[in-house]
């Protein structure tokens, strides 16, 4: 209602919004609404690495500690220096 005046949706042109589950693949469930049915992903709040604090580090080929090495400083190169990849 805005300024004594409603607001109606014209008919026919909005898809059905119900009820409907969000089911992520470790297990939490969600209950919402949305246009579409039974939802599943693949990471939820729950399980993603950045809001449970477990986030990982994949090192493929050595990419992490090159990328250490490269940008290391003080102790840090001194220690390093002599390592290969």
């Amino acid at each position: 209602m805005q300024g004594g005046i409603y607001y109606t949706m014209k008919e026919g042109i909005h898809p059905e919004y119900s009820e409907t589950t969000i089911t992520c693949v470790c297990g939490n469930v969600i209950e919402t609404r949305s246009t579409k049915k039974d939802i599943k992903i693949e990471i939820c709040s729950q399980c993603h690495p950045f809001m449970t604090g477990k986030q990982k580090i994949i090192d493929t080929a050595g990419r992490v500690e090159r990328f250490k090495r490269k940008y290391a400083t003080g102790e840090d190169a001194k220690n390093n220096k002599g390592k290969s990849a």
